[in-house]
């Protein structure tokens, strides 16, 4: 529904509380019946909330109370009605002599035109000042309004704190991501073991890496039997018995991470030893047979 320019600044008035009895009446009779013309109303208090966010109550003084008691008392005291004097009576006129009186002839009585009423333009000059007076009040309101907002967003940039916590801009978090530069990569140390019989030919070679202690393990002569499979072992005085470090693959290089449980120390003195094992390796988690090839770390390349 289209609304005219007076019911918006019926609608402003009422939010501001500037009407009489009489038009508050009206605006509530058409909130009741005008779901629309409501939501006008409760846009005008949203707008006009924030004056009454900017101040705080103020309680008036007990004198201000008591001068306002004054003052109705004052206005309703009844005054003495005002008497005026009483005008003296009017004395009875002469009564003409018989012959003069039959002898004037009594003049006709004309009489004058009838007015037309005038036009009564009461209710145009009212009702245009009260549309002006309307106008005014909401010209007013929307200048407070936009002083207000002004000066809201001026506090909410550099004086937040003087502000009520509803006006209180929310803090933004930002998060800055500040790339730092990776350390340049040290040459980790490498050792590596050659794991022979009896001095001849080495059948398989062992690097330990010592930043990571992954360690690969290279075929080089050695081929398994048919049903066994190659087991490598660590054995150290630090362990009360040999640890499996896994099945050796059919494939040239097996890589494993299993050394990152033990300590350098123990991983440097130890003995790396391959014993020939059933299918899939020990059953029992230790050695079944004596170890074919064995050999000891050593240092290749040094950890810079």
């Amino acid at each position: 529904m289209a609304y005219s320019e007076d019911h918006i600044a019926l609608a402003a008035e009422y939010a501001l509380g500037t009407l009489d009895a009489d038009e508050r009446a009206q605006v509530e009779t058409m909130m009741a019946a005008d779901d629309e013309f409501t939501a006008i109303v409760h846009a005008w208090e949203y707008r006009l909330g924030v004056l009454n966010q900017m101040v705080g109550p103020i309680e008036p003084r007990p004198v201000v109370w008591e001068n306002i008691k004054t003052a109705i008392g004052h206005s309703t005291e009844q005054r003495a009605p005002l008497v005026l004097p009483e005008a003296p009576p009017a004395s009875p006129a002469p009564e003409p002599p018989a012959e003069v009186a039959t002898a004037v002839e009594t003049p006709a009585v004309v009489e004058p035109p009838a007015r037309q009423p005038a036009a009564d333009n009461s209710n145009i000059v009212l009702l245009s000042d009260a549309r002006a007076r309307r106008w005014r009040n909401v010209a007013s309101i929307a200048t407070a309004v936009a002083a207000a907002l002004i000066a809201v967003l001026g506090m909410q940039v550099y004086q937040p704190d003087r502000l009520p916590e509803a006006l209180r801009p929310t803090p933004r978090i930002q998060t800055v991501e500040v790339k730092v530069p990776a350390p340049p990569q040290m040459a980790s140390g490498q050792y590596v073991a050659l794991l022979q019989r009896d001095a001849g030919s080495p059948a398989f070679i062992l690097t330990v890496d010592a930043a990571t202690k992954n360690f690969t393990v290279r075929r080089v002569g050695s081929g398994a039997e048919p049903g066994k499979s190659f087991e490598l072992w660590l054995i150290s005085d630090k362990l009360p018995q040999p640890r499996s470090l896994g099945v050796i693959g059919g494939s040239d290089f097996t890589a494993r991470p299993v050394l990152a449980g033990y300590d350098t120390g123990t991983i440097n003195a130890a003995t790396f030893a391959v014993t020939v094992e059933q299918a899939g390796g020990s059953p029992t988690g230790q050695p079944t047979s004596a170890p074919i090839y064995t050999g000891k770390l050593i240092e290749t390349v040094p950890a810079r």
